[in-house]
């Protein structure tokens, strides 16, 4: 199976129901359908037949960038989203690694690309593409297609802030979606509101589980999440009942009280994953929504979403984390030790490795990093079993739930302990009035600092706050208070330019 089967079933099954809604219209299964294969055909035509190529998508974000996506794989080839808001150097720092044989553009961005290199006869323009009738036949796509294709490449700059491209491929994402689906309780009457970026792999689930059940996607407009009530709004107009967010999107509804403004009963169930969802925000949404089912997910990109899930079923304090879960179908999880020993007992830490269809190929143009990152299973070497280092640390639980313990790079060592900085975090989001915290190490005073957003809480209150909760050695030597947290292009915190401006300058 391939994801162009979910396209094709549901545009037979479902021709006029609406499948992409953005803020301008929509799109149904069946006009999805046909302006992705009038996109195949002209990139067919283009590349003279040739299959498995990098395509860059650089147009806003909307149904006409779906239509690309699935135009780019009907033609058998690979595609790769970038925001149009990126400063150019981002954009060319992912031409340079992915060396795209095409690029699939509007109108009125275009311009900005040819402006800045990129030929002329490598740019598709969408709106001349997609009315072109010259289609493919669909029935070729699918002898042709088979399901170890990739299908996109997302870039992710991890650590070092250098691009990296995980490929995707049909199996990857179909394994996903025939689990999540069931699961995550979506069908032909779901209506999901969409939040992440088409380059950030929450959109993966949102966009291909639709193609599957018949599901509308609503985008909701990005400008919305810095007015939420706004976004409330949006969401009761068009009866959204469905929310995968970044946990960021979420808190910046509670931190405007949005919630007692918009009724948003209409929305039965909330994922969040990609960062920690504090309990505290997490029991103000279901305060005001009786009845809302939460799912707390994890994963890499590079093991296609998700692969732990935890349904809420219980109640937690506001110092508590929630359970990574247990692992999403057909995916095993190992927690190993440092000597690559298996963990299975309670409370012990080791790092999270990630085994099953899940796990893309590798990195584009990259074998070293692939190398590093997709090694043997050590459990034996009978044949070839590769696992994915996530560089995560974890615990399991007295009742067998995984739990999320810091990144294996966040772990520092100081005054001759081994700290976690995830710890220290917990700690100061337990305290009342923190809205985000972010702990750090400044190696060179040896020093661990701590940058936090409140209210009218003063630094003196934090402090006493997090002294309370742990050991000495552990409490932050220096705070910083900030008037607005940074989020990188995914929604998440970007700890890197906090580290850049306030501990490296």
């Amino acid at each position: 199976m391939t994801v162009l089967d979910y396209l094709e079933k549901t545009a037979r099954a479902f021709p006029d129901k609406a499948a992409i809604v953005d803020e301008h219209g929509s799109f149904s299964f069946a006009c999805l359908r046909d302006n992705a294969l009038s996109v195949a055909g002209c990139i067919a035509k283009k590349l003279d037949n040739q299959a498995r190529l990098p395509i860059l998508v650089f147009m806003p974000k909307g149904k006409e960038c779906v239509a690309a996506f699935m135009g780019i794989v009907y033609s058998g080839n690979i595609y790769t989203p970038l925001d149009i808001r990126f400063p150019f150097p981002k954009i060319q720092s992912v031409i340079d690694v992915l060396n795209p044989s095409l690029y699939v553009t509007d109108l009125k961005n275009a311009k900005t690309l040819t402006d800045n290199g990129v030929p002329v006869e490598s740019v598709l323009i969408y709106e001349e593409i997609a009315e072109s009738g010259n289609k493919l036949d669909a029935e070729k796509a699918l002898r042709t297609v088979i399901d170890t294709n990739p299908v996109y490449v997302f870039f992710t700059s991890g650590s070092t802030g250098l691009p990296k491209g995980v490929i995707i491929t049909h199996r990857n994402i179909v394994d996903y979606i025939e689990w999540a689906v069931p699961v995550c309780g979506i069908n032909e009457s779901t209506v999901m509101g969409n939040q992440s970026p088409f380059y950030f792999d929450i959109s993966t689930q949102d966009i291909y589980s639709c193609l599957k059940t018949s599901a509308s996607l609503v985008i909701i407009p990005e400008r919305f999440f810095s007015f939420p009530v706004q976004a409330l709004q949006f969401i009761k107009d068009r009866n959204i009942n469905y929310l995968y967010w970044v946990p960021s999107a979420f808190i910046s509804v509670c931190a405007k009280n949005a919630l007692a403004e918009v009724d948003i009963s209409c929305v039965r169930q909330m994922i969040f994953g990609g960062e920690v969802m504090p309990v505290k925000y997490l029991r103000i949404w279901q305060k005001h929504i009786p009845g809302l089912k939460a799912m707390n997910v994890y994963g890499p990109t590079e093991a296609t979403v998700n692969i732990t899930h935890y349904p809420v079923d219980r109640q937690f304090e506001d110092d508590e984390l929630l359970p990574l879960g247990m692992p999403c179908g057909n995916t095993e999880l190992l927690v190993l030790d440092e000597d690559d020993n298996l963990i299975s007992d309670a409370f012990t830490k080791g790092e999270l490795c990630a085994r099953g269809a899940c796990l893309s190929p590798g990195y584009w143009r990259d074998k070293a990093k692939t190398g590093e990152a997709f090694v043997q299973n050590p459990v034996h070497s009978n044949y070839q079993d590769l696992i994915y280092r996530t560089g995560d640390i974890v615990h399991y639980n007295e009742k067998g739930e995984l739990m999320f313990d810091g990144r294996k790079d966040f772990q520092i060592k100081h005054l001759g302990y081994r700290i976690e900085l995830a710890e220290i975090e917990k700690a100061a989001l337990s305290v009342e009035g923190v809205a985000a915290a972010i702990a750090d190490y400044d190696k060179v005073r040896q020093q661990i600092v701590m940058f936090y957003n409140t209210g009218a809480l003063e630094e003196k209150a934090i402090q006493t706050g997090i002294a309370a909760l742990l050991p000495k050695y552990m409490v932050p030597k220096r705070y910083v208070k900030l008037n607005q947290i940074p989020y990188n292009d995914n929604g998440k915190i970007d700890r890197r330019k906090l580290r850049e401006e306030y501990i490296e300058a």
